[in-house]
C-alpha cells in the first residue's frame, strides 16, 4: 500500500497566508525525504484557515522543490474553469516535471455557493451542470500528449463513483469528508470499464490522521481541527486555533472529545495504533493507496506527524 498526503495548507492564527505556503513547501520536502509517494494540494476558496485557492500555482513550486515524490491536486475543482484551460496548465507543469504530475479533479465548489458564483465568469444565470462533459472535454485534450499529468477523479458521493468507472479513471474517495464509502468504492471496482492506459480499477481513499509518540499527544494535537470543523457546520470560519483556545471551546461542547464532531473519522494515537487504524481503511475500501490529511497549529508537530507515520509504515 502506498502512502500520500494531502495538504489543505492550513493558516494558524497570528500567522499569513505566505506562511502556510511556505509550510506546505517545507511539509512536500518532508514527504519526499520520508518516502511519501504522492503530494496532492486541495483548492479551497474564502476560507480563512486554508491558504491554498490555487493549487495549480502550488504545483510547480513543490515539485521544484522535491526531488522524486509525484506533486498534483486534490483537486482541481472543475466547475470553475474551462478544460482547455486546465489542460495548458497541466501540460505545461508535465513538460517541466515528467512523470511527476498529477491532476486530481473534482466537482464539488469547494466553499459556500456565495463565493462559487463569484467565481463563475458569466454570473446572469447559475453555471450548467454539464461536469460529464467537462471531464471527458479535459481528458481528450491531455490524451492527445507525449508527457500528459496522470488524471484521477475525487469524490464523496456515489455519482463520482459512476463517472471513475465509465471513464476508466483512478478514484480517490474522501472518507475524511464522508465515513461511508465503502460501497461507492465495490461499486467502481465491479463496474469499471478497462482502457489501454488503465487496464485495472486502482482505488485510493483519503483519511483524516493524526500522529505523536502518545494517544494523549496526538488526541490533544488534533484539538484545533476539531474547532475548526465545528465551528465550519456552523457557518463560521475561522483560522486554525491553537490548542489552547480549542480545549477552552470544546469543554464547553461536552461529550468525549474524540467523538467531536459527529459523523467524521478522525484517526489520532501513536504510531502503531494510526497505522493499524489506516490499514483497516484502506482494506474496507479495496484501496491500493491512501492519503492523509490533517490540520495541526503547529507546522513543527505536523511535520512530525507525517515523520512517525512514515517511520510506522517503514516507508
Amino acid at each position: 500500500m502506498k502512502l500520500n498526503v494531502l495538504d489543505q495548507s492550513p493558516i494558524p492564527e497570528g500567522q499569513s497566508i505566505g506562511d502556510a505556503l511556505r509550510n506546505s513547501i517545507d511539509l512536500a520536502k518532508t514527504a519526499d525525504r520520508c518516502g511519501y509517494h504522492r503530494y496532492w494540494l486541495a483548492e479551497h476558496h474564502g476560507a480563512p484557515g486554508l491558504a491554498c485557492n490555487s493549487p495549480e500555482v502550488m504545483v510547480g513550486p513543490v515539485a521544484a522543490a522535491t526531488a522524486r515524490i509525484r506533486v498534483g491536486t486534490g483537486g482541481i475543482m472543475l466547475p470553475h474553469y474551462s478544460p482547455l484551460k486546465v489542460a495548458e496548465t497541466f501540460l505545461m507543469l508535465s513538460g517541466l516535471y515528467p512523470d511527476r504530475i498529477d491532476l486530481g479533479l473534482g466537482r464539488a465548489p469547494g466553499t459556500s455557493g456565495r463565493t462559487a458564483h463569484l467565481l463563475q465568469r458569466d454570473r446572469r444565470q447559475p453555471p450548467p451542470d454539464d461536469f460529464p462533459q467537462q471531464l471527458t472535454e479535459l481528458l481528450g485534450y491531455i490524451d492527445k500528449s507525449a508527457c500528459p499529468p496522470a488524471p484521477a477523479l475525487l469524490g464523496s458521493s456515489p455519482q463520482s463513483a459512476v463517472w471513475a468507472a465509465e471513464l476508466g479513471l483512478p478514484y480517490v474517495f474522501a472518507d475524511f469528508i464522508n465515513p461511508s464509502g465503502e460501497p461507492f468504492a465495490a461499486f467502481y471496482r465491479d463496474q469499471f470499464v478497462p482502457t489501454a492506459k488503465m487496464p485495472a480499477p486502482h482505488t485510493s481513499v483519503c483519511v483524516w490522521a493524526v500522529c505523536a509518540e502518545t494517544d494523549e499527544a496526538a488526541l490533544r494535537l488534533s484539538l484545533s481541527a476539531r474547532m475548526m470543523m465545528l465551528n465550519l457546520f456552523r457557518g463560521k470560519l475561522i483560522p486554525v486555533p491553537s490548542i489552547e483556545t480549542a480545549e477552552t471551546f470544546l469543554a464547553a461542547e461536552g461529550g468525549p472529545l474524540e467523538t467531536l464532531p459527529a459523523g467524521r473519522r478522525v484517526i489520532t494515537g501513536s504510531p502503531a495504533k494510526v497505522r493499524a487504524a489506516i490499514e483497516t481503511v484502506a482494506e474496507d475500501y479495496g484501496a491500493q493507496e491512501v492519503f492523509v490529511v490533517n490540520i495541526i497549529y503547529e507546522h513543527a508537530a505536523r511535520v512530525r506527524s507525517y515523520e512517525l507515520l512514515a517511520e510506522a509504515f517503514g516507508l
